[in-house]
């Protein structure tokens, strides 16, 4: 098959056809430089690329392979990773000018779990500085720019990864999502994004943002890549004490295609207040599918959305400001002028008022259960209200009349991490202006499976995870 034939492969696709013997490791990886070298230009999604170590790696695959060994259900797939998830041995910038040099001790544990899957490692990609901003901007290492449009924002923080999956660069990329971080990029760049529910994934050797709402997900092309990918990275890890101790089911096994009976809420207005009406027109064209599915919708409005909209941010901001307190005592200057402001602002938030929101989280959690998923499958919503914005609209270094704009770009995703449910961002359309719109799903804790089997289905009846920004 040709490089091209290869990029168009989706990472279940791809690892299949490895394991019966029909694509070499080596072809896959050469598929991944080729298709670098006629677009990163147009994208800068990269950070570092481990060009070298990617092509060892394939040919010890093959050979391996050629043997008679079983290569685990990522096999001789290559992959990109946001660049903050620590390789010992490799420098780790987490998109930052004060960790340009960073070369950490340890090796993440979802790296070393998608190394035993067989998944080749072939480098690292652009993300927001330190995780810190719903768009992709980057002063240190320069935007990444939509594969669609570049004068488009790609959604961040995990941009790189984004970018790097809808330009057929890579299948499949870890991201991470503190307020949105996995969705929006999904979203902007139009493919699947996972953020799992809280702690379902160890987040040992990755760099923190905030201790109650850091997640680790992928971004790939369809459901069921990040079915596979998700049975591969979820699990207890005896180095993070936070993760979970549910046992990790076989999410691929769950994807039938039936929704039958099944019923979703639409919650109004709080996520579709100021909806623009190509992302709205998108978004009811999404929920006739589902319900030609066999799926029944209803309009709610949970009371218990007041709460979660008060206290979303408020975690977030404070633990964020107390991990960077010693850089920024030490080198504030270091930091993009917009990052150093919002760290700023989360020293002026009360030990009271983080205590609230830590505290009400519970409650809030079973109220919005109880309130939106009791008698339901799923949640749904855009994943953001408006059209994919200019990088120059949202630049707030530039303009700071810019910020209500950057800001609400993650307004329908950040009350999902304060409640930690799993939630999916998939492809539903285009705008009028040829950018991505996205459908974002959510259901109960630990409720994966039903959540990838919705995705599924909704990607069995329509294509637009199947386009192609560079065909």
């Amino acid at each position: 098959m040709s490089p091209d034939v290869l990029s168009e492969l989706s990472m279940t696709e791809a690892a299949d056809a490895f394991a019966r013997g029909e694509v070499t490791a080596r072809a896959l990886v050469e598929a991944m430089l080729h298709r670098l070298g006629q677009h990163e230009a147009k994208v800068n999604s990269l950070i570092r690329l481990d060009r070298e170590d990617a092509l060892l790696a394939a040919h010890a695959a093959d050979k391996a392979r050629a043997a008679g060994q079983k290569l685990g259900p990522l096999g001789g797939v290559p992959m990109l990773h946001k660049d903050m998830y620590y390789r010992e041995g490799k420098v780790s910038t987490c998109g930052s000018k004060i960790r340009r040099d960073f070369v950490p001790p340890v090796t993440a544990t979802v790296l070393k779990r998608l190394d035993a899957a067989g998944a080749i490692d072939a480098g690292t990609l652009n993300m927001a500085e330190f995780a810190q901003n719903p768009t992709g901007h980057n002063a240190h290492f320069g935007d990444v720019m939509n594969p669609w449009n570049g004068a488009h924002c790609t959604g961040g923080s995990s941009s790189g990864s984004g970018a790097a999956v809808a330009a057929r660069f890579v299948t499949a990329a870890l991201g991470s999502d503190t307020g949105g971080s996995i969705r929006l990029p999904a979203a902007m760049c139009g493919v699947t994004g996972l953020k799992p529910t809280q702690t379902r994934v160890p987040r040992t050797g990755v760099m923190p943002l905030s201790f109650s709402a850091d997640n680790v997900g992928p971004l790939c092309r369809t459901a069921r890549d990040a079915a596979r990918f998700l049975s591969v990275i979820a699990g207890a890890c005896p180095n993070d004490p936070t993760s979970a101790r549910e046992a990790v089911p076989d999410y691929e096994a769950a994807l039938t295609g039936d929704l039958r009976g099944m019923r979703m809420a639409v919650v109004e207005p709080w996520f579709l207040d100021g909806i623009e009406e190509p992302v709205a027109l998108a978004f009811e064209a999404a929920i006739r599918v589902l319900q030609g599915l066999g799926v029944r919708t209803e309009m709610i409005s949970p009371a218990s959305m007041h709460g979660i909209v008060t206290y979303t941010a408020v975690v977030s901001r404070v633990e964020g400001a107390t991990i960077h307190q010693n850089w920024m005592r030490e080198c504030p200057g270091d930091y993009a002028t917009h990052l150093s402001a919002r760290i700023y602002g989360g020293y002026a938030i009360p030990g009271t008022a983080y205590l609230e929101a830590v505290s009400r989280r519970g409650p809030l959690l079973r109220a919005f259960c109880a309130e939106a998923l009791e008698g339901f499958d799923a949640v749904l919503t855009p994943t953001l209200r408006t059209r994919v914005p200019t990088r120059a609209e949202t630049d707030i270094d530039a303009d700071p009349e810019n910020w209500a704009r950057f800001m609400a770009l993650s307004a329908n995703t950040r009350p999902f991490n304060y409640l930690g449910l799993p939630t999916v961002s998939v492809p539903a359309g285009f705008d009028d202006r040829g950018l991505p719109v996205g459908l974002q799903i959510a259901t109960r804790p630990f409720g994966e499976a039903r959540l990838l089997r919705i995705a599924d289905a909704f990607q069995r009846e329509t294509d637009w995870h199947k386009r192609n920004p560079f065909p």
